[in-house]
């Protein structure tokens, strides 16, 4: 087990935010090494037209490659992805992404729930969710999902949120593992 707490080796890390975790997901994306063995994937509930603001936000403060997800794409180590908007974001299998225009979770497409539900089956154990800022409860079934198969579940400290309700709901109905500020996820991200 390495000291940062990680129970396994993680091929995937999926951070899940909402209103508030803008910031946050900057500030990990500009801090996260270069040489990482895992993929990271990120999922906003965000506006459904499309803009490319995002993408160039994400890839001016990463020294990784940053993507937008297309259906069949297949998932790259060492590679920062951001769900699209509209869609909801699945793992067709352990190494393919795939979207979905089902009807929208917890008031919103892609849904961080569906996602992380998705993550837990295809990579079990070896996935890892972070939960950020947010205004509705959305990820609390999917960080249960990740839980269930032995996955490592992080919600961010609800005092450093913007909007705490949706750390706070993980808090109360999830099993997490850990509650981290931002300082303590970008290490244990790095540590890995």
């Amino acid at each position: 087990m390495a000291e940062n707490g990680m129970r396994t080796p993680s091929e995937l890390i999926v951070i899940g935010g909402s209103s508030g975790s803008l910031d946050v997901v900057l500030r990990i994306v500009s801090n996260i090494k270069k040489e990482i063995g895992f993929t990271i994937v990120i999922v906003f509930h965000r506006k459904t037209a499309a803009d490319s603001t995002l993408l160039e936000l994400l890839t001016a403060r990463s020294v990784l490659p940053v993507r937008e997800i297309e259906d069949k794409d297949i998932v790259l180590s060492g590679v920062v992805y951001l769900a699209p908007p509209d869609y909801h974001l699945l793992f067709e299998k352990k190494h393919i992404f795939a979207l979905d225009d089902s009807e929208k979770v917890n008031y919103s497409r892609p849904s961080i729930d569906v996602t992380f539900e998705s993550a837990a089956e295809a990579y079990t154990s070896s996935v890892v969710a972070i939960l950020l800022s947010g205004a509705n409860a959305d990820g609390t079934d999917g960080l249960k999902a990740i839980h269930r198969q032995e996955g490592i579940t992080v919600v961010q400290r609800p005092d450093t949120a913007s909007f705490p309700f949706m750390p706070r709901q993980a808090i109360l109905h999830a099993q997490v593992d850990h509650v981290m500020s931002v300082e303590e996820m970008i290490e244990f991200i790095n540590g890995r």
